[in-house]
């Protein structure tokens, strides 16, 4: 399939991920590192934090978590995996040691953290970093510096990177600032432009490892 946008050796596919993934060969990703809808309606509504400069539009993405031929489908097309929100989908993924806990320290009404999945058998890392909240175009945008984080604990210096589900792409522009090949999908239109756009107008401080 060829990538709807490339810069370097990361690639981005504007499309359903099952239908990728079916033209991949067996294990040749050597690390998965995804974010699938939690089916806790994240994507519905208007997001607003500090003031009013993060709005959504309402969507339907996160309605339902992906059922098991999505993952029968990830495990066959990597070597290891990493799966934001594990918590969420524990009835369909192997028991493991490995997980990851990000404190956020958010306080209020926020989740203290959230809980990573991975299929490495280590003992659990915690990484402690503050989710941003400002400057998103994605409600549950994740932070660039976790998806370098956990390339540096992770991954190896040649691995091949994959994300089924790409929103701000932010392992995307992790994995173009420290040099690994990647694959991504995000079948939403409007999040793939934005997610393009922020690529070509990276700056230095947007790949700041910190």
């Amino acid at each position: 399939m060829k990538p709807d946008y490339q810069i370097k050796n990361v690639k981005l596919y504007n499309c359903d991920n099952m239908d990728f993934m079916r033209e991949i060969p067996d294990k040749h990703y050597d690390l998965a590192v995804v974010d699938p809808p939690y089916g806790i309606g994240a994507g519905k509504g208007v997001g607003v934090t500090r003031g009013k400069e993060n709005q959504y539009t309402v969507k339907e993405w996160d309605s339902k978590i992906p059922d098991k031929s999505y993952f029968d489908e990830l495990f066959r097309i990597s070597k290891n995996q990493i799966v934001c929100g594990g918590n969420y989908f524990a009835n369909m993924l192997p028991n493991s040691r490995g997980w990851i806990y990000w404190r956020k320290m958010m306080g209020g009404n926020y989740a203290d953290g959230e809980l990573l999945w991975t299929s490495f058998d280590r003992n659990l890392k915690e990484y402690t970093k503050r989710s941003d909240s400002g400057g998103r175009f994605h409600p549950t945008q994740k932070l660039i510096s976790l998806y370098k984080w956990i390339l540096v604990n992770y991954a190896e210096p040649g691995d091949k990177i994959f994300d089924s589900h790409g929103g701000s792409f932010s392992s995307a522009c992790a994995c173009l600032d420290m040099g690994f090949d990647f694959d991504g999908c995000e079948i939403d239109q409007e999040y793939f432009d934005n997610a393009v756009n922020r690529l070509k107008n990276n700056v230095q401080d947007f790949f700041a490892f910190v």
